[in-house]
């Protein structure tokens, strides 16, 4: 996955643009990431923050982690799509909300997070790494 990426908000009004290597493509069971994407799990392309442009305003918030770390929110003001989370246990990243990319074709996770509060219902490839709460 090193190719340049671009993407956005629903909107218009903020679009990014990623390049060089993502660290890890990973999906996330906790709670948080179930009610902030309103499906089972939540997914982040996880970047280097020096590999990422972003045009635009973006509005932030700072929540606390299931794991017990802060993690910075940005999104659109205007749609208040999801754009990017800062979390604090990896410095210098960025977790991209990689359904707001371009082009989704090439995504594959992989690892999971946070599998104890994994929805019963859902499978996800089985060579994926995976922990019970966030490593």
């Amino acid at each position: 996955m090193s190719e340049e990426r671009a993407g956005g908000c629903q909107c218009g009004a903020v679009r990014y643009r990623l390049s060089g290597e993502a660290i890890a493509l990973s999906v996330c069971h906790c709670t948080e990431c179930q009610r902030q994407s309103g499906s089972a799990f939540g997914m982040s392309l996880i970047m280097p923050k020096d590999a990422s442009h972003i045009v635009g305003t973006l509005k932030t918030f700072t929540r606390t982690s299931a794991s017990g770390r802060p993690v910075t929110c940005a999104f659109c003001p205007e749609c208040g799509t999801r754009i990017y989370h800062e979390p604090r246990y990896l410095e210098g990243v960025l977790n991209f909300k990689p359904g707001t990319l371009d082009d989704t074709s090439s995504l594959r996770p992989s690892l999971e997070v946070w599998t104890a509060k994994k929805q019963s219902w859902v499978d996800l490839p089985a060579d994926l790494r995976s922990y019970e709460e966030q490593p």
